[in-house]
């Protein structure tokens, strides 16, 4: 739906109405689209929080012990002695 500015303001609540409904609304100036009224994205709630920080703190904890050492990475330039071979 497009609504020039000047009609929009006396029907904000209607048209707000609508774009929370999911209609798209445009309000124009001079026949030109200048803003789009669109809903926010709910917040989530803490529920969902807390499962989100959960599976990236999983996620962490597996990158973290997969693959090799870094701290053990090296040890092929080293003999039995402790020397550069």
């Amino acid at each position: 739906m497009r609504a020039p500015v000047s009609e929009a303001k006396g029907q904000l609540t209607e048209l707000v109405r609508r774009a929370e409904a999911g209609e798209e609304v445009i309000l124009t100036r001079h026949g030109r689209d200048v803003v789009r009224l669109a809903p926010l994205k709910a917040a989530p709630d803490k529920k969902s929080r807390q499962a989100l920080l959960e599976a990236a703190r999983t996620t962490g904890a597996a990158k973290a012990t997969a693959g090799p050492n870094a701290a053990r990475g090296q040890d092929f330039l080293y003999g039995d002695d402790g020397l550069l071979t």
